[in-house]
């Protein structure tokens, strides 16, 4: 069976940021990716763990899996659109900054033989 996605678009967080704490779960069962989660301290481990239960309630609801039995196999992250605005300086010059957003992905799946 394919496994179950949960997607986030458009996140106001910085891909690299969200980057670190989704490679903190990637493979692990979904009991040990809610705790590393849980005592993450990055402002995008509620993020990824508000994905990552998308995806389990995605796996109950319309599949018939149970969560007990769910790894997350797949967890990455695409960059999504980056907002442009101005920083004034000194003596009429001007800063770019860069207000970058993410696209977050996270699939699970049945652990390996528990078909």
């Amino acid at each position: 069976m394919a496994a179950v996605r949960a997607q986030a678009k458009y996140v106001r967080v910085s891909p690299r940021k969200v980057r670190e704490v989704v490679d903190l779960i990637r493979g692990k069962s979904v009991a040990d990716a809610r705790a590393t989660l849980f005592f993450t301290k990055r402002g995008a481990a509620q993020v990824v763990a508000k994905v990552l239960n998308s995806a389990v309630a995605n796996a109950e609801n319309n599949n018939g899996l149970a969560a007990a039995d769910l790894v997350v196999r797949e967890a990455y992250v695409n960059e999504g659109p980056t907002l442009k605005r101005w920083k004034f300086r000194a003596m009429g010059r001007v800063n770019r900054i860069r207000k970058r957003s993410s696209h977050i992905t996270i699939a699970v799946d049945e652990k390996e033989g528990r078909h």
